[in-house]
């Protein structure tokens, strides 16, 4: 009789690190690993000598030296008497603000051409493809400087405005000026404000927010949630009966009215920008530098926004566009209404990369004089302080996580937008 039993079991060897394919593949991803290690240790342990013997050891302490520099355009209180980490700061605020703006301004930009370039109209596809492929091909920097000599030679000075007969006047009933300078808009401002508050102390971090604005976004997003409530009830009510209540006008008032008894109760007006002596005081001030990064970004990443939205209308089924016809919508309603939410899906994952190459793109400033990031902590702290290695790795962190928060928001509305599969 026969009996059948399992084979013994092969003991485990250190050849088999090699020679098993199921332990192979293991043993090579370890020595990798070990190997970058060892040369990312060497070239640290390499740098800190060299650095050492130049007499430059590693130190942060120059960040909380006087800077010595002003920075002309700024979001929050600076002087030249300030650190270098507050101005550094100060430049921090100033990328956040033309990447932001920037971002928006492209989308929509990029939104609108991409429609476009589908349309029926000849002349008006082949002017949206001019516009895509002239500024797509020509380097973005080029753009910032060609813009920026455009705003200085072309807009008037502050001084053409003076007179009985001036050369040149403002706009929108006398409210904002553009000039040679920079623009100067008209400033929101408050009579019965409810003050600031003081965050972080006298740190070089230290910033002010206003309780103003608080109270203004409080009653904003409220009133954003119980709009998407009325919204939400509808649905169930459609659902329920196949009859859609009109709910238009209370989402309206909702959104409406209280914005606008928050902005009473504070006393809001506007602040305008007036001519004394040689240039205009009040209002706010948009220097040229920052008019000719944010529309040079704006329209260069537009252009490729603009082919990104393109290529996500044309991979949705053209059965999708006829159906909404059949059933009677409008080529408006059927953009927006059926074509646009489902290309959202395919448009998203490339758009973020969009929005990060802009970020990036902004530390050509320089260029212009804006001082973002790039002009104050790598540029003017770096030649006054010779910390090359210490500043530079702080801009790269920086950068870093800008655009891992970029891509981080961008990625959970991507999510939110997916197709849901049972």
């Amino acid at each position: 009789m026969t009996i059948l039993t399992d084979p013994p079991k092969e003991s485990f060897r250190l050849s088999m690190l090699i020679y098993d394919s199921r332990y192979r593949s293991t043993t090579i991803q370890i020595v990798a690993l070990i190997g970058v290690l060892t040369l990312v240790g060497w070239l640290i342990s390499n740098t800190a000598q060299n650095l050492a013997d130049l007499g430059k050891e590693p130190s942060f302490s120059f960040l909380f030296e006087s800077a010595g520099y002003d920075i002309n355009q700024r979001l929050i209180d600076y002087n030249n008497q300030d650190t270098h980490l507050r101005a550094a700061f100060v430049g921090f605020l100033n990328t956040l603000l033309v990447a932001g703006m920037g971002c928006v301004t492209a989308t929509v930009i990029g939104v609108f051409v991409g429609v476009l370039r589908l349309s029926n109209n000849w002349l008006v596809a082949r002017l949206m493809t001019v516009y895509v492929e002239t500024f797509r091909n020509i380097p973005v920097l080029l753009w910032i400087i060609f813009t920026m000599a455009i705003l200085i030679e072309t807009l008037p000075a502050p001084r053409e405005f003076r007179g009985e007969n001036p050369a040149a006047h403002m706009l929108l009933g006398d409210s904002v000026a553009l000039t040679n300078r920079g623009f100067y808009v008209p400033e929101p401002l408050f009579s019965r404000s409810l003050g600031n508050i003081h965050l972080f102390g006298n740190s070089p971090l230290r910033f002010d927010v206003s309780l103003d604005l608080v109270a203004i976004l409080a009653v904003l997003i409220s009133s954003i949630l119980v709009a998407r409530l009325i919204g939400r009830r509808a649905d169930r009510i459609q659902a329920a009966t196949g009859d859609r209540p009109r709910t238009w006008h209370w989402r309206l008032a909702v959104l409406v009215l209280p914005t606008v008894a928050i902005l009473w109760v504070l006393g809001f007006y506007l602040g305008y920008p007036e001519l004394k002596g040689f240039n205009f005081r009040g209002g706010i001030h948009m220097r040229n530098s920052l008019i000719a990064l944010w529309l040079a970004l704006s329209v260069y990443t537009a252009a490729f926004i603009a082919e990104i939205v393109r290529a996500g209308i044309l991979a949705i089924s053209k059965g999708q566009t006829e159906a909404a016809a059949a059933l009677g919508l409008r080529p408006r309603l059927i953009m927006s209404l059926v074509i646009l939410p489902q290309a959202l899906r395919i448009i998203i994952p490339p758009l973020i990369s969009q929005f990060l190459n802009l970020t990036k793109n902004s530390s050509l400033a320089i260029a212009v004089g804006y001082m973002d990031i790039t002009g104050t902590l790598m540029g003017i702290t770096l030649n006054q302080t010779g910390r090359e290695l210490e500043t530079i790795l702080i801009g790269m962190l920086i950068y870093l996580a800008i655009s891992l928060s970029i891509s981080a928001v961008m990625n959970v509305y991507n999510e939110s937008v997916k197709l849901k599969e049972r």
